[in-house]
């Protein structure tokens, strides 16, 4: 629980690398894989991206900046830093990172669409 506090905080500007550094080794994957959902039809899709990579996924355009994840436990925690815009207007509607464990602590807020991260994608 405290690395997900760690980790959060991190993402908020609020602590400094060093500290989460020193608790849990982090690592950069070469991609993740994403779950979208359409809330209008109700369906999901998984979006499996490499980093710096984009791919649309209905009106929306989603590009993964970077993923990472605990070194010791690759399984474990992933953070995705995302951009998401508007296809058709190019409006950028999400910048961030999103954590797969707390979808909700830092969310794409879209009427019709919803995207997450599941993992990252190692060597």
């Amino acid at each position: 629980m405290s690395r997900i506090l760690a980790a959060a905080l991190l993402l908020a500007g609020t602590l400094p690398l060093v500290a989460v550094a020193q608790e849990t080794e982090i690592a950069g994957g070469t991609g993740a894989v994403l779950r979208g959902l359409d809330k209008v039809n109700a369906s999901v899709t998984d979006l499996d991206l490499a980093a710096g990579a984009s791919t649309t996924f209905g009106r929306l355009t989603v590009r993964l900046e970077e993923c990472r994840y605990p070194a010791a436990n690759p399984a474990g925690e992933a953070y995705a830093f995302l951009v998401i815009s508007d296809t058709a207007s190019g409006k950028e509607l999400f910048s961030g990172w999103m954590l797969a464990s707390s979808p909700a602590l830092n969310a794409l807020e879209h009427p019709r669409y919803d995207i997450w991260v599941l993992r990252c994608k190692t060597d």
